[in-house]
C-alpha cells in the first residue's frame, strides 16, 4: 500500500538529530520556556520575515489567541464580524466563535478554493472588523488583494497558515502578510513536530506582548496575572525537534512541489480536475507548497475505491463543511453551493518527502486508467 502520508518514513531521516534534541532537552533539565523555544521562536519568526514568532500549544491555540489578545487590546470585542471561507476546516470558524466573535462565511474562488477578494468585500459591513484568511491545502490567499482591502475598511488580517510554511508571494511568505498568522506543526504538517505544537508570527510587539501573557495563564511577569488567561506553551521538546526539521523544510518543499509538477502535466484523466494553475504549478510557483495535492471528482467515492483497490491510500479533506456540523446547528440551514460542492467532490492524492519515484509514476498511472 502506497501510503497518504508515511510520517515514520519523514522522520526516520532526521532521527540522530531528533534523539540528539530529545537527549539535549532530557540532560538540561529544563523542559519549559527555555533555550530550545527561545532558538525556535527566533529561527522561525526570521524564516517567515516577522519581528516575532511567540510558541503555542497547537494551531487552534494559534488562532483564538490572536483574537482574544485583540480583544483584550480593544481591537476587537463580542459581536464583532469575521470574514472566513466557508469551505475551511472547522478550526478556523472554532477560534471565532470561542472568542463570542460571528463567524461571516463567505463562498471561496472555486478553482483556488480560497477567499476570493470581490466576494469578500461584497460581505464587508458597518460590523465587520476582521478577516480570518486561510491558505488551504498549502496556496496563499490573494494577500494583496485581501490586504488592500483590509486597508481601506479599518480591518484586521489575521492569516491561518497551519497549511502554508513557506509558501510566498513575489517573496513574501505566509505569516508576514497579515497583522498576524497562526501556525499548526501538527505531525502532518510541511513543518510538523511529533506531537501538537503551533505558533503566532506578528510584527505588532503590543500583539506578541500580549498573547505571551494570555498563553502563560495571563502572566506577563511570575506569580502576578494582567488577564485571565490559559495555559498553551509550545514545550522544549517539540520545539527541539521543530528546530532539527526546520532546516530541512524548503528541501522537502522542492520534493513536493516537483511531485505536484508530475501529476499536473501527467494524469490527464478528463473525469478529474486538478488544481489551477498548470503553468505556475509545473514552474514550482512559490504561492503554493502543496500540504495537500487535492483533486475533484463527481464519482469521488467510486475513484476512492478503485485508488484503495491498486494499493492507493487517499484521504478526504474535508468531507462535511462547517456550517453542516452538527456543532454549528444554527448553521446547518444556510446554502454554500460552492463550498458544498467541494466538500463533496475533494480528494486528496498522496504526497510527501517520502514518496518514491516509482510511487509517484503508478499514482498517475491508476489516476489516469480510472
Amino acid at each position: 500500500m502506497i501510503k497518504f502520508l508515511d510520517l515514520r518514513e519523514i522522520n526516520s531521516k532526521y532521527r540522530d538529530e531528533i534523539v540528539q534534541a530529545c537527549t539535549r532537552v532530557i540532560d538540561s533539565g529544563w523542559y519549559i520556556q527555555g533555550a530550545e523555544l527561545k532558538r525556535f521562536e527566533s529561527g522561525f519568526s526570521a524564516y517567515c520575515g516577522t519581528r516575532h514568532c511567540i510558541g503555542v500549544a497547537n494551531g487552534l491555540d494559534a488562532l483564538t489567541l490572536t483574537l482574544r489578545a485583540w480583544k483584550e487590546l480593544g481591537k476587537l470585542k463580542e459581536g464583532d464580524e469575521v470574514i472566513v471561507p466557508a469551505n475551511t476546516y472547522i478550526a478556523s470558524v472554532l477560534a471565532i466563535t470561542e472568542n463570542r466573535l460571528k463567524p461571516v462565511l463567505v463562498e471561496p474562488d472555486e478553482w483556488t478554493y480560497n477567499l476570493c477578494p470581490t466576494k469578500t468585500a461584497a460581505a464587508i459591513t458597518s460590523n465587520t472588523k476582521a478577516i480570518l484568511a486561510v491558505h488551504l491545502y498549502g496556496q496563499l490567499a490573494p494577500m494583496p488583494e485581501l490586504m488592500a482591502l483590509a486597508e481601506a475598511h479599518g480591518l484586521l488580517v489575521l492569516e491561518d497558515s497551519a497549511q502554508a510554511h513557506g509558501a510566498a508571494i513575489n517573496g513574501t511568505k505566509a505569516g508576514s502578510w497579515g497583522h498576524a498568522s497562526g501556525f499548526s506543526f501538527y505531525p502532518g504538517k510541511n513543518l510538523g513536530a511529533l506531537g501538537d505544537a503551533g505558533a503566532v508570527t506578528t510584527n505588532n510587539d503590543e500583539l506578541a506582548t500580549t498573547i505571551r501573557a494570555l498563553a502563560n495563564y495571563g502572566s506577563h511577569k511570575k506569580y502576578e496575572n494582567l488577564y485571565q488567561g490559559v495555559n498553551s506553551r509550545l514545550d522544549e521538546i517539540q520545539a527541539s525537534m521543530l528546530n532539527v526539521k526546520l532546516k530541512y523544510l524548503d528541501d522537502e518543499t522542492i520534493i513536493r512541489k516537483s511531485i505536484a509538477a508530475r501529476y499536473t502535466s501527467e494524469i490527464n484523466n478528463k473525469n478529474l480536475i486538478l488544481p489551477v494553475d498548470k503553468k505556475a504549478i509545473i514552474n514550482y510557483s512559490s504561492r503554493h507548497v502543496f500540504h495537500l495535492y487535492v483533486i475533484r471528482t463527481e464519482n469521488r467515492y467510486a475513484f476512492q475505491e478503485y485508488l484503495t483497490s491498486r494499493g492507493i491510500q487517499t484521504v478526504i479533506h474535508y468531507p462535511v463543511p462547517p456550517h453542516k456540523q452538527i456543532a454549528y446547528e444554527d448553521f446547518n440551514e444556510l446554502k454554500y453551493p460552492i463550498t458544498e460542492k467541494i466538500h463533496d467532490q475533494v480528494l486528496s492524492l498522496p504526497i510527501g518527502p517520502a514518496l518514491k519515484e516509482y510511487e509517484v509514476e503508478k499514482i498517475i498511472e491508476v489516476c489516469n486508467n480510472f
